[in-house]
């Protein structure tokens, strides 16, 4: 399959439990700066699918098909060593650590020095609008706040893809609608081909939806989505 070199691709996917196919066979292609929406109830493999991109599929599941990343077959390469972040929607902050500790935890030790960990971790925390915020115990932030740190913990450690696990799910109206499009818009700026897993069709970004069903309507279709405002990150 010719893709980008830098693109996220998926081949022939397919996911079994018990014996039972759950999800495919999917073959996809995520180009850098793309966000590419998978949706589907509850049960149909959405959460799997994205654990056996990140190598992280329970040994409950089988999978087959071809994973790679910027031209590298991912098969057999342990989580990190693949490049891929991914984002949940719990935000699974550290609570014996400070918000800076949180991020600093996502820094490469080895090739980066105290002075430059520091600046990287007050550059984030300022550019999501959290400036003076490494000192603060997670316990003392709000859902938003928790929220856009653990999205900077994430893309601190330079991922060369991104997968986002229903991420907004948890989020009331407003905290939802920024942190979206908080979160859209770096994954543009950076140009990471980005797939984002989600039951709720307002979550969808613009471009591409995968609509998978459940187990017993093993089909999987392709459509628009509904057109988002522009996002100011884009460009």
């Amino acid at each position: 399959m010719n893709a980008p070199p830098a693109a996220l691709v998926l081949e022939d996917i397919r996911l079994m439990l018990a014996g039972r196919l759950l999800l495919g066979p999917l073959t996809l292609t995520v180009l850098p700066g793309e966000i590419v929406t998978v949706m589907g109830p509850s049960g149909c493999g959405k959460s799997s699918l994205l654990a056996h991109i990140c190598g992280t599929l329970d040994s409950a599941f089988s999978a087959e098909g071809r994973v790679s990343l910027d031209g590298l077959d991912l098969r057999g390469l342990p989580p990190e060593l693949r490049g891929i972040g991914i984002l949940f929607q719990d935000d699974l902050l550290f609570p014996h650590m400070t918000v800076g500790e949180n991020l600093a935890f996502a820094l490469p030790r080895d090739s980066v020095g105290k002075s430059e960990r520091r600046r990287r971790i007050d550059s984030a925390l300022d550019e999501a609008g959290l400036a003076g915020f490494a000192r603060r115990d997670p316990a003392t932030l709000s859902g938003g706040q928790r929220a856009r740190v653990a999205l900077l913990r994430t893309l601190l450690s330079q991922p060369r893809a991104l997968l986002l696990d229903e991420p907004f799910n948890k989020l009331d109206a407003d905290l939802r609608s920024n942190f979206k499009e908080l979160v859209f818009g770096y994954t543009r700026h950076r140009q990471l081909p980005t797939l984002l897993v989600t039951h709720d069709a307002s979550d969808a970004a613009e471009g591409r939806v995968i609509e998978l069903h459940a187990p017993d309507r093993r089909n999987a279709g392709e459509h628009p989505a509904s057109p988002m405002e522009p996002n100011p990150f884009n460009g």
